[in-house]
This record gives structure tokens, sequence and C-alpha cells, in this order.
């Protein structure tokens, strides 16, 4: 009996361990593949896979007529912005660096007290006659002449007190997507970069005005009307840093 019980535990522990591994992917089988060796590195591709199977589609402006001929004995091309000058985001397609350099402090405290009392009192001596037959209901319980007789004390204190600092000095390289009717530029970028097994990621959108370009096509996040700037992470530590989530989800629906 004994013998018996010893092999159906070791039979479920088998079990559970082989569906730990299926459920883990091969990733897990690669990583136990490689302990005590050094990780392997990639063979040469071509570079053109690494934005996926299908041809990359991106904003682009209508073309010109002309923007390729070459005139022979001329430095000056058909259909180019500028000659004397920089070369600054101004269609769709363009590149515009955004520079962010956030540096933010609030300090907040309040403080709240309220009080409040309360009484009422009200006798119902006579009520069409009807006053006298409370006491056959509710026999020695009932006065008229102090029918309700209510009194209530409320007190309320609240306070509260944030302290933030926020820094960020971040570069982004974005993509003019739309030029509007008033000359504005609609702008977006999104940048990722993976460390281990942690993603950070960076996106923005936003307005920019064109006179507001430096001459080193760049421009600072102040100057975006409608900014929308996330920053965050995906990964083992973000996962970490997060309750779980069933703690969430008990912290929204507990009311107490």
């Amino acid at each position: 009996m004994f013998t018996r019980t010893l092999s159906a535990g070791l039979t479920r522990a088998l079990a559970v361990t082989l569906l730990a591994v299926a459920v883990s992917g091969c990733n897990a089988l690669t990583r136990l593949e490689q302990v005590g060796s050094e990780p392997p590195q990639t063979g040469i591709e071509n570079p053109a896979k690494m934005t996926g199977d299908r041809p990359l589609e991106l904003p682009m402006p209508t073309p010109r007529e002309g923007a390729d001929e070459r005139h022979a004995n001329s430095l000056w091309s058909p259909g180019s912005r500028a000659f004397f000058k920089d070369q600054r985001a101004s269609d769709v397609g363009d590149i515009l660096t955004v520079v962010i350099n956030i540096n933010d402090s609030a300090e907040l405290s309040n403080e709240t007290t309220r009080s409040r009392n309360a009484g009422e009192n009200a006798a119902l001596s006579s009520f069409l006659g009807f006053e006298g037959k409370l006491d056959k209901v509710l026999p020695n319980d009932v006065d008229p002449t102090s029918l309700v007789d209510a009194e209530s004390d409320s007190v309320h204190t609240g306070s509260g007190e944030v302290d933030r600092t926020e820094e960020i000095n971040l570069r982004v390289a974005t993509m003019v997507t739309q030029v509007l009717p008033n000359g504005n530029l609609v702008i977006a970028g999104r940048q990722e970069v993976r460390v281990n097994y942690e993603n950070r990621v960076l996106q923005l959108t936003g307005i920019i005005r064109p006179e507001d370009i430096r001459s080193t096509n760049e421009i600072s996040h102040e100057d975006i009307a409608e900014a929308r700037i996330a920053y965050g992470g995906q990964g083992q530590l973000s996962d970490v840093q997060q309750p779980r989530y069933g703690q969430q989800v008990y912290d929204i629906l507990f009311p107490f």
C-alpha cells in the first residue's frame, strides 16, 4: 500500500513538472540546454527581415515631378527645398528629433475639518382623534406630546499631502504624419529599447509649428501642443513592481 501511494505521488510530481515545462514553452527548454554555456550569437541575416515579413508602410508626401532629375554643370536639383539653409522637417514623412527635458516638482498640503450637529423634536398631541389609539397598538411606548425626538452629530477630518519629483531626459526621433491646413505639423514617434528581459517603451505624439524647429532639426517638448508623452517598461522587473491581479481587483472592490 505504501509503495503504491509513493508511486502515485511520483507520477503526479512528474506530471506537474512536465506540464510546467510544456507551459513555459521552448524558451525554457532552450535555457536548460544553455546551462553552463555562453549565450550563442545569431547569424548574419538580411537586415530587411528585422522589420517583419511585410513591406514597411509609412506616411509619405506626394511625389514631386522632376525631383530626381539632374542638370549638368549645376549644383541645384529641381524639387530641392533649400540651398543655403539647413534641411528641417516640413513635409509628411520627414524625421524630427524631439528633446525631452522634464524636471518637475510639486508639493501640496491640504487639511479639512467639518463638524455638524442637528436635532429634531416633534409632537402629535391631536390628530383627528387617532392619537388616542396609538397606545392600543404600542401600549406604554407612545407619547403624543413627544412623538419624534432625533439627534445627529457628524464630524469629519481629512488631510492630504503630495510631494512629487519627476526628471526625464530623453531624445526621440519622430516622424511628420500630417500637415494641417494652417501649416502646423502633426508628429508621432515610438522608441523601444530591450535589455535582457526588460523592454523600455517611449511614445510621443503632438502638434508643432514649423518656426519652432531649430536649425539642428530639433524641437523641445515644451513647444509641442497637445503633447502625449508615455514612458514605461514591460518585462520581468515591471511585473514584479506591480501588485498581482487579485490584489488589484481586491483594492477596487473592497469598500473599506
